[in-house]
């Protein structure tokens, strides 16, 4: 009977919120479709301009200056033929470099005749600024020409002198790379998606659970509701709960946009693993995220004096799934158990093992899934116990 009645009351809290929440259009409609929208806008239109970025410049004739190009005529020639054509070079070629009016260019020795008849390296500098990611393609493109006319010419010369080119080069070096393909085309959205997908289920409930806590707090209509009969931890689970259904139908709606706009999306969109078992496994591991974040946000906001006290948290929440996004560039880790143990750490691995499309073993789930609800539960415990301060019903 008790249960039933606490149930109850869960229920009646959560429709008391949602209902709430329903009458501000404005920001029901921001809770539920800025990131659905934004999230998938972003990603694949940043994978198409930069996709859009490497067509164009790996397809079109490159003219770079080169300065000395009369004395080496026929490397000119090859590298025309490779798509890398002369251009003018202008009087301070470095300020031109550094003032991003060229993305590379060449120069020649003046000497580079000479050694070459004698047989001596020739000299011949790429001149580019590391520091710009634009210049990128061009250089490689560069390097990879004059690299390819210094092999051959190397090979002619050892012919030439009757020794087999095959003598300059002891060992031939294979690679057998075994990654699948999925997991190659899975690299690009390695970074950026865990995060997106992660932040969503995080915060994904904010929206209602500030004004439902710190708000009603500020309101003064908070203390009505705790001296209401209901347990208090009714009242905070009913309020979790409502929070938790706008931040999964929040969530779906991401992964069901992510779904349909990878169709359009160009060679990014293909990329994506976007059937429903992907999807449905990674619902699965940004649930208890959704409760970790909630639980954490209505502990927080019912301890602040303020909604814009309650707000100023957003600010560090929304950096902690950036933790192992960062840590994991700066220094890879190779899949342990006790890593799926650990918030945000567990779900970044988590989903990029769905986007590489890699096996989940059954232990693998079971570790996650009990710290997961585990801290979870840990969280809802301490907003509970928040609740029960008789201090927290006085407005600050």
């Amino acid at each position: 009977m008790f249960r039933t009645r606490l149930l109850s009351t869960v229920f009646t809290v959560m429709r008391k919120e949602l209902r709430d929440l329903s009458r501000d259009r404005r920001t029901l409609a921001l809770a539920l479709f800025l990131g659905p929208l934004l999230y998938p806008a972003l990603m694949l239109g940043m994978g198409y301009l930069t996709e859009n970025r490497i067509r164009t410049q790996v397809d079109k004739t490159l003219e770079i200056p080169m300065v000395g190009a009369e004395h080496a005529p026929n490397l000119v020639k090859f590298l025309a033929t490779n798509g890398i054509t002369t251009a003018n070079a202008p009087a301070n070629l470095d300020a031109a470099i550094r003032s991003q009016e060229i993305d590379v260019a060449l120069r020649i020795s003046p000497d580079y005749a000479e050694d070459w008849r004698n047989g001596r390296p020739a000299l011949v500098e790429i001149i580019r600024d590391s520091t710009r990611r634009d210049a990128d393609i061009p250089t490689q493109r560069v390097n990879a020409a004059l690299s390819a006319y210094s092999q051959q010419v190397g090979a002619l010369r050892l012919l030439a002198r009757g020794v087999d080119a095959s003598v300059a080069r002891p060992v031939n070096v294979g690679m057998q790379d075994l990654a699948t393909p999925e997991a190659k085309q899975g690299m690009l959205l390695s970074v950026l998606l865990p995060y997106l997908l992660i932040l969503t289920s995080f915060i994904g409930g904010a929206y209602l659970i500030l004004d439902a806590t710190a708000g009603e707090r500020e309101r003064q209509s908070l203390e009505p509701l705790l001296a209401t009969p209901a347990p208090r931890s009714a009242v905070v689970s009913g309020k979790i709960a409502a929070a938790c259904v706008i931040g999964l139908a929040t969530l779906l709606l991401t992964l069901l946009a992510f779904k349909f706009s990878a169709q359009f999306a160009g060679t990014l969109g293909r990329q994506l693993n976007v059937s429903f078992l992907s999807m449905a496994k990674m619902l699965l591991i940004l649930l208890p995220m959704l409760f970790i974040g909630t639980s954490l946000l209505t502990y927080l906001a019912a301890s602040a004096k303020s909604m814009k006290e309650a707000q100023s948290h957003m600010t560090w929440l929304m950096l902690l799934p950036m933790i192992p996004t960062f840590a994991l560039m700066a220094n890879p880790l190779k899949s342990q158990p006790w890593q799926f143990a650990v918030p945000f750490l567990a779900q970044n691995q988590l989903l990029l093992k769905v986007i590489r499309n890699e096996y989940i073993g059954p232990q693998t789930w079971g570790i996650y899934i009990a710290a997961a609800f585990g801290v979870a539960a840990l969280l809802w415990f301490a907003a509970v116990r928040r609740y029960h301060q008789e201090k927290l019903a006085v407005a600050g």
